[in-house]
């Protein structure tokens, strides 16, 4: 197709229709898209989309099987109340459930409500309760919530007045409409009314003998129960689930039962489990046989393998869907996630293989939900394709286009939102700010008004962007705030119900924090200093950050305990907030009772990383001093030295980070001021955030200590002699309970901490911290203890739990290796485990020098004369004083939490 015949199309498919602007607008548009076909633009905004559509498209839902707890029923096969209907009736219910499920959520409603007019007439409650609650899941699909919840009120009212003229069982109806009105008070935030409702509809579908109800109820259960923070209820019925579905003979319920469960612990994060049950599912589909089960199963299982960055076998599974479905819609959908492993992968030969064969596919494509958004990922990965993205650029302006077009067509108002929001991103690569900023208005709107905000924060942040290209400081800073007030409200969502959008966070959520810090920390226009104001607003964006990041590596939301002022803590303490920005390196300072200050380095992300990478590397224990020291003092001289003064006149001997990063793989002790190690001067804690910390020091003589370790080799580890003697002198110096090698198991600790209570959790063994919580463990005598697995054995087995666990000890663990998030870890294990202070290592350090440390401490601990922070101090400076002169000994110990 010649470029002449590439324009008017492109220009026709823009035409958009928006209303009274709808000529200027699409003139604007196709003065737009003559620039696609001027040679210099094309390279530029190859690059440009693909940044564009990648945060776009690991937000899309990339299973086709979302509807298997949200499920329509409408057949008289599954409804005994329409077997009565006459064929005109039965007709359009069928019709209406196959327009639903392609994704045709506008046409699905048309013919249902003639269906509904029909039971109206003939005065059949019973069907027309069925039809509104199917009028009400449609509805909620389009995001028109007042039709929606209008409609299931209706058919709860219809299914709760007694029906004399029919004989029937209304509860199968009244279980559906249950389950559906659940989804709708879930999606607009009533998770307490959601999780009521889905007992009641459990309980009706076991009055039925419904045992696929009773399985899609409980599974919706959870994901209440995650949305009000009732995580470990949350497990434990997935736990029940998953036995209910093992007891069961084999059958196409048990198969739906079990694919549902593994979509949904993937979507919870235990990627081991996920595959686990979907393969069970898989092979059951197999013998039974179940064609179209297995390739559902298929396509779930290649979701799961590629969360598990486990990409060909990923591949493969989308390959073996493709190939056994007969559906286009799964087929395209397999090939356009494969098509993105291979271009994420920098397989450019398979990948424009690929290509070729899903091109002559597009035409033929069903219009639904489903098909646009699986071609606007194949629209993102032609822009990925390095070498020749650049002469896609017609056809992905084209299949931009075109998707918007059929957004209309089918009333979809979120893929309409989606597609106004990314072309405005388009023209803001361009630089046609006013026009970019018009279009992410719109779709700003649109994405409001059907109470999107997991698309409205996308918006807000490119508007955002905008309005500071164009000089509006003030507008942009108000742009951002909404951005970060709305993730803020999504907290749940987007660790609950989103996987994707976890999987995207550095890409797509992070980056909000950041730009919005580095706005807030430069002076207004025509002001030479940053205001109170902006300060304190910096501080809470980052401390919401430092959330988000804790959020999204447990898929949990993490806060426990309400923010205290740090002056309200400990008039002794400063606390700092290093924010490693794109070309600057920023430290907000907060001394107790005096206002807020700043101070930066220009030093870009780049050159930070790479100070941070060589400091830690030049902690091991072979360095010299003159490779280590200048390093340990330049960064020092970034985050200490501007604040010296200050530090002295207040009298400060705690110093307290909130750490960004990398950074938090560095200890603080071993920064280093030309003289002396921090250590030297002040005590040291690390705080995830604040609003983490429960501020109550030690009781002093009142420490009761657990101690567990594994001194033995197992599991491939080598041994730790010193820990039966770290064990032993910490037994000596207070009361204590040993658990040693084969006693250390994770049954024995949660008996123990079931019966009694303790202030101190010593574990002394092998372990890791890293960005993963599925590689961050402690290992027992039996296992390993993961990350996700503390609460439970930790925070819920607590004798009074008025009174937590006041200090966990992680005694020989360590980050893991080339991880740059390795210390989330850390923090995420010493939030989980729901102890009021951590103290762990941040690298395996000599196992002697470790327990003459631990021993120490718990000395300085219990004389009650020293709080936590200073007790690990004075530890580190015993072990210096005993000839350990190198970091590599005593830096690596860390205080995280609450260092009273």
């Amino acid at each position: 197709m010649g470029n002449s015949e590439d324009k008017s199309l492109s220009c026709h498919a823009f035409k958009l229709g928006m209303g009274s602007e709808q000529d200027a607008r699409t003139t604007r548009i196709s003065q737009f898209l003559t620039l696609w076909f001027k040679p210099k633009f094309l390279k530029y905004l190859g690059l440009a989309i693909s940044v564009t559509l990648m945060t776009l498209l690991l937000n899309l839902p990339i299973s086709p099987t979302v509807a298997t707890v949200t499920q329509v029923e409408t057949t008289a096969q599954t409804s005994p109340v329409i077997k009565s209907l006459n064929t005109n009736t039965s007709q359009l219910v069928h019709q209406g459930k196959n327009d639903y499920q392609r994704g045709q959520y506008a046409a699905a409603i048309t013919i249902w409500k003639q269906a509904l007019d029909t039971f109206t007439t003939q005065g059949d409650t019973l069907n027309q309760a069925m039809v509104l609650s199917n009028l009400a899941l449609a509805y909620r699909q389009l995001g028109q919530w007042h039709e929606a919840n209008q409609a299931i009120e209706t058919s709860l009212t219809l299914l709760s007045t007694p029906n004399p003229n029919t004989s029937q069982n209304p509860l199968k109806i009244l279980a559906q409409a249950l389950n559906t009105q659940g989804h709708l008070q879930l999606a607009q935030g009533q998770a307490e009314l959601a999780l009521a409702t889905w007992e009641q509809a459990t309980k009706t579908y076991q009055q039925v003998g419904d045992k696929t109800g009773v399985t899609r109820s409980l599974i919706n259960q959870t994901h209440a129960m995650r949305a009000l923070g009732l995580y470990l209820r949350a497990r434990n019925l997935l736990d029940q689930i998953r036995q209910t579905l093992a007891a069961q003979p084999d059958s196409l319920t048990k198969i739906a039962g079990l694919r549902s469960l593994g979509d949904l612990l993937r979507i919870t994060g235990d990627l081991n489990q996920s595959r686990q049950i979907l393969e069970q599912s898989l092979a059951i589909a197999k013998t039974l046989p179940s064609p179209p089960d297995s390739t559902a199963i298929l396509f779930s299982l290649g979701n799961t393998a590629r969360s598990q960055n486990q990409i060909e076998d990923a591949i493969q599974f989308y390959q073996q869907a493709a190939a056994t479905t007969v559906s286009p819609t799964l087929q395209f959908q397999a090939q356009a996630n494969q098509l993105s492993l291979f271009v994420e992968t920098q397989q450019q030969q398979a990948a424009r293989q690929l290509w070729t064969q899903l091109q002559p596919q597009l035409a033929q494509l069903p219009v639904s939900r489903q098909t646009l958004y699986a071609q606007i990922n194949v629209a993102r990965s032609l822009m990925q394709m390095s070498h020749d993205a650049s002469g896609n650029v017609p056809e992905i302006a084209q299949l931009l286009a075109t998707i918007t077009q059929q957004a209309r067509t089918l009333k979809d108002r979120q893929v309409e939102a989606y597609a106004l929001g990314y072309l405005g991103q388009l023209y803001e690569q361009t630089q046609q700010l006013a026009n970019a900023q018009t279009l992410t208005e719109q779709a700003l709107t649109l994405a409001q008004s059907i109470k999107a905000p997991e698309l409205a924060y996308r918006w807000q942040w490119q508007l955002g962007r905008l309005l500071k290209a164009q000089g509006n400081t003030q507008g942009a800073i108000a742009a951002y705030d909404q951005a970060v007030n709305t993730l803020q409200s999504l907290r749940t969502d987007l660790v609950a119900i989103n996987d994707t959008v976890q999987f995207s966070f550095r890409e797509s959520v992070e980056p909000v924090y950041r730009e919005f810090v580095g706005l807030l920390l430069q002076p207004l226009p025509g002001e030479k200093e940053v205001s109170q104001a902006h300060l304190k607003q910096a501080r809470e964006v980052i401390e919401s950050l430092q959330l988000a990041e804790l959020d999204n590596f447990f898929q949990e939301a993490c806060l426990t305990s309400q923010p205290q002022q740090i002056d309200h803590i400990d008039p002794t303490a400063a606390v700092f907030y290093p924010i490693i920005l794109p070309d600057r390196l920023e430290v907000i300072l907060s001394l107790p009772g005096q206002p807020l200050r700043h101070y930066a380095t220009q030093a870009s992300s780049v050159q930070v990383e790479q100070i941070i990478h060589q400091m830690r590397q030049s902690l091991r224990p072979t360095s010299l001093k003159k490779e280590r020291l200048p390093l340990a003092q330049n960064l020092y001289d970034w985050l200490i030295r501007p604040a010296e003064t200050e530090l002295a006149q207040s009298d400060i001997t705690t110093l307290v980070f909130v750490l960004d990063g990398s950074l938090r793989n560095l200890p603080m002790a071993a920064l280093y001021d030309g003289q002396h190690y921090l250590v030297e001067t002040y005590s040291l804690a690390i705080a995830p955030s604040l609003h983490l910390l429960s501020p109550q020091p030690l009781i002093p003589g009142q420490l009761k200590v657990l101690t567990a370790g594994v001194s033995q080799s197992i599991s491939g580890f080598s041994p730790l002699p010193a820990v039966e003697w770290e064990l032993s002198q910490i037994t000596n110096k207070v009361p204590a309970l040993q658990l040693l090698n084969q006693d250390f198991t994770s049954v024995n600790l949660t008996d123990n901490l079931q019966t009694q209570p303790f202030s101190v959790v010593h574990l002394a063994t092998h372990g890791q911290f890293s960005s993963d919580p599925e590689e961050t463990f402690i290992l027992a005598w039996d296992k390993k203890i993961k990350a996700k697995d503390f609460e439970t054995l930790l925070r819920s087995t607590q004798v009074e739990p008025d009174y937590p666990i006041e200090l966990l000890v992680l005694s020989a663990c360590q980050t893991a290796i080339g991880d740059q998030r390795a210390a989330l870890g850390l923090a995420g294990i010493a939030t989980r485990s729901g102890a009021r202070s951590t103290l762990a290592t941040l690298w395996s350090v000599q196992d002697d020098s470790t327990a003459q440390l631990m021993v120490e401490f718990y000395k300085e601990l219990n004389q009650g004369t020293l709080n936590k922070a200073t007790a690990l101090r004075h530890a580190q400076l015993s072990l210096l004083q005993q000839g350990y002169n190198h970091p590599y000994y005593w830096a690596p110990f860390i205080l995280v939490g609450n260092w009273l």
